[in-house]
């Protein structure tokens, strides 16, 4: 009988076996997600102590530029990337200028001094997608092209691989020599080095309050 008993007992022996190694990894893997939670914790209160939590920025409010002939500025912005021109409050008209505005973001331009007119910028004619520059997303690439045609505005246009997903660039200058770029780099995912809980999206009430002439 013992003999016919010892199969079944090697069963039950094996049964035993796997349920207590399925147990201990279950009991590692939750040792491990606790581990990484720690770690996550602590370097979130490294960063707030090194920097005094987070930085309380609500988003990019304008760029400003300077130009040798706010009008022609104006009539590039305006006319190429579709902002529009916007009033100055009174603190600001000390100075000649203009305010433009679009898609959440401003472009203040400041009228350059005589002294600085004359000066040479060697860098107006130039493209080069590694210099310094602005860009702006866009939905129809297209579209800028032919807008760019028309205006007889010169362009550098590339694709560049975005991990399987191409990204168009379209890089030209503004009358004074700013580089400028349009793409459609939303396809482009972006990878946190941190953890994603510290980067803040920008919410709705970054953008200036709108006066209609309703108001």
């Amino acid at each position: 009988m013992a003999l016919l008993r010892r199969p079944r007992e090697n069963k039950t022996l094996y049964l035993r076996i796997v349920f207590f190694h399925k147990l201990e990894k279950m009991e590692n893997t939750r040792e491990e997600g606790a581990s990484e939670r720690r770690e996550t914790k602590e370097k979130e209160r490294e960063r707030e102590e090194d920097n005094e939590g987070p930085v309380p920025l609500l988003g990019l409010n304008h760029v400003s530029r300077l130009c040798k002939s706010v009008e022609k500025s104006i009539d590039f912005y305006t006319k190429i990337l579709g902002f529009v021109l916007v009033e100055r409050p009174p603190a600001f008209e000390s100075f000649s200028g203009a305010w433009l505005f679009n898609y959440g973001v401003g472009i203040h331009l400041v009228q350059k001094s005589e002294e600085e007119k004359r000066q040479v910028d060697a860098a107006r004619e130039r493209l080069d997608p590694l210099d310094n520059h602005i860009s702006f997303q866009c939905e129809d690439m297209k579209a800028i092209v032919r807008r760019l045609k028309e205006a007889k505005v010169k362009y550098l246009k590339r694709t560049v691989d975005g991990e399987g997903s191409p990204i168009d660039q379209l890089f030209f200058n503004d009358p004074d020599g700013f580089m400028i770029e349009i793409c459609n780099c939303e396809n482009v995912k972006l990878k946190p080095a941190g953890p994603p809980e510290w980067i803040r999206q920008p919410p709705d009430r970054h953008t200036p309050p709108l006066q209609t002439p309703l108001d």
